[in-house]
């Protein structure tokens, strides 16, 4: 932890657990496990913490409370999933009031099982989840400095190999999450980007004269603008690139009614940038035995 500029602090939420977990979180700062030799301290203040410890599962009433507390965090930030509820909605998940983990609102950096979760177990999460802040701390540093600005422009057809290079980096990590390898950004060939830059509008982010990120869209007789496939390449993730060129694409639909999007049900980073751009889930149709795809809309203002 040599290169953080400050002492970690966290913010622990309990969104729906039995206690169990909550009591061991507790255990952590007394005496005989001592967490803040380490230099972490436990803070009430989103606006202060690096590190989001959640218990508990992700419920209807609590859903929004998650996503404020993770929002008024500052970036870089870690969430850390402590127990099995946490982590995936525990012995709850079929439970009729019950959404699932915290993944299902929020992205997740470290999964800590357990009912109830070990201090020893929490102490070795909070650290590993210190190494992945470190990281995006050098990340972030290095970008101001090295990775420029990027610049949002219209793609050309000499730029379909890159950004068909682009999308399948990009997504990647997307196959990780549901064990598939099969989404169509994945298998798309040169000949069928080709067909969709002929009835589609493509957008670029440069940086360095170099294609980092992509999205395109195109509008229904109907007034619908279809958002599609945004991708950021990984070292990208993380600066709002996404956001910018998703606010640029509906810009090129000025005239639109309304606007569409939609992602894979477990894509939680996806889901909450859409619902930070002010996108609702409306429906969601599955797409394989693994994927299934939930749909998200807003007006137009």
């Amino acid at each position: 932890m040599s290169g953080l500029q400050k002492s970690p602090w966290v913010i622990h939420y309990d969104a729906s657990s039995c206690n169990g977990c909550d009591i061991e979180v507790l255990a952590c700062l007394t005496p005989g496990f001592d967490v803040e030799r380490f230099g972490i301290i436990n803070t009430g203040n989103p606006k202060h913490a690096d590190v989001f410890l959640v218990t508990g599962s992700v419920n209807e009433r609590n859903r929004e409370v998650v996503r404020n507390i993770y929002d008024q965090m500052p970036e870089p930030k870690v969430v850390v999933a402590l127990g099995i509820c946490a982590c995936s909605g525990g012995i709850f998940r079929e439970c009729y009031n019950v959404a699932g983990g915290i993944d299902s609102v929020i992205p997740v950096d470290v999964y800590v099982p357990g009912c109830a979760v070990r201090p020893e177990a929490i102490i070795d999460g909070v650290v590993r989840g210190l190494g992945i802040l470190e990281a995006r701390r050098a990340a972030i540093a290095a970008s101001s400095t090295a990775a420029g600005v990027m610049m949002i422009q219209r793609a050309t057809a000499a730029d379909l190999p890159e950004l068909l290079a682009v999308q399948k980096v990009g997504y990647a990590s997307e196959a990780e999450i549901y064990g598939d390898a099969s989404l169509p950004a994945l298998r798309q060939s040169l000949e069928e980007i080709t067909a969709d830059f002929g009835r589609m509008t493509f957008l670029k982010g440069v940086v360095n004269g170099k294609i980092v990120a992509s999205i395109r869209g195109y509008c229904d007789e109907q007034g619908t603008a279809h958002i599609l496939r945004l991708c950021v390449l990984p070292y990208f993730r993380g600066r709002r690139l996404g956001i910018r060129l998703a606010q640029a694409i509906e810009k090129e639909f000025a005239t639109a009614r309304r606007f569409e999007i939609f992602t894979g049900h477990r894509s939680a980073a996806n889901m909450h940038i859409y619902t930070k751009l002010g996108y609702k889930r409306f429906k969601s149709e599955p797409f394989n035995d693994n994927v299934e795809w939930v749909y998200m809309e807003k007006k137009s203002s």
